[in-house]
Order: C-alpha cells, then structure tokens, then sequence
C-alpha cells in the first residue's frame, strides 16, 4: 500500500512512538557515506504527506542534510501498557513503530504556529530547570516530504495490520 493511502495511520504510529520515547531518531548520510542517527524531539507532521522539526542542536545532521537531503525517521513506541497490552493479548493492536523516508529541505524561520506547537509540547516540563537550558529559543526548522514508510514489524502478532 502507497503513504499516501495509509498516511493517517502512520501519522499516528509516529506520534504515538515520539510520545512514548519523547524523541524520533532521524538517520542522515555522512559525507563518507556512513550513517549518523540523531534523537530529535522535535519532529511534527502535517496532513500532506510533509513534516518538519526543528533544527536547533543537531549541527552534524543538519550538515549531512545540506549535502544529501534523503533522511530516514524512525519512531518506536516504547509505552509499558502499549506492550503490556500487546504481550496479554498475543498480538499488536496497531504497528509497534515506523520508518519514514523522505528529504528534509534547507533551513527555514519557523512561522509562529510552528513555535507555538512546540512551545505547547514542552508546557508541562516549563519549570523545570533542564527544559529551560534544552527547550528554548527554538526559532529554525526543516521541511521535510515523505516519500516512503516501512512499519516495523516482528515475525509473529502482526495479524492483520495493514
């Protein structure tokens, strides 16, 4: 089945794992042509196919980007009662993550909805000492269109997913 078809349920699986985790981990090229993974807490998707995080510590992935725009995200949901729920049961209720393939742009200024989303996403931790120092000052993003998405799945307790 196309992304396009399934986008909603792998929208959903996504945000469910970076839920869980409070990071998606983005894969970039190096220049040598080895991987380089980086956790990022910050990605959103949109209804289009398209998404974007933002680019605020990440220096060596956004220099992997601006050589070779193809990334690689991948969330995982790592829920206790996700699993508790799917180990009782013998079997998930929904994929127990996804990869998603596609191309991150430049670096952009992001919009005021942008900033506000995440703004709201880090609201609960505000007084904490740590989100202060690490979520902050969040003011760049990069675009990104999805082209692709594998779920992860395991040899048994798939039925009937997608």
């Amino acid at each position: 089945m196309s992304i396009q078809e399934n986008w909603q349920k792998v929208k959903k699986v996504l945000e469910e794992g970076q839920a869980s985790t409070i990071y998606c981990s983005i894969a970039t090229v190096n220049p040598d042509g080895s991987p380089h993974i980086t956790p990022v807490g910050t990605v959103f998707l949109r209804d289009d196919l398209t998404g974007y995080f933002f680019d605020h510590y990440a220096v060596k992935m956004g220099e992997n980007i601006d050589s070779n725009p193809n990334i690689c995200i991948m969330a995982v949901n790592a829920g206790r009662m996700f699993w508790l729920r799917s180990l009782i049961k013998g079997k998930f209720v929904s994929h127990p993550g996804v990869r998603l393939y596609g191309k991150a742009g430049p670096v952009r200024p992001a919009t005021k909805e942008e900033i506000k989303k995440i703004e709201d996403r880090v609201k609960p931790t505000k007084w904490l000492k740590g989100a202060g120092l690490l979520w902050t000052d969040f003011t760049h993003v990069r675009d990104v269109d999805f082209s692709d998405y594998k779920p992860i799945t395991y040899p048994v307790m798939m039925d009937g997913m997608w």
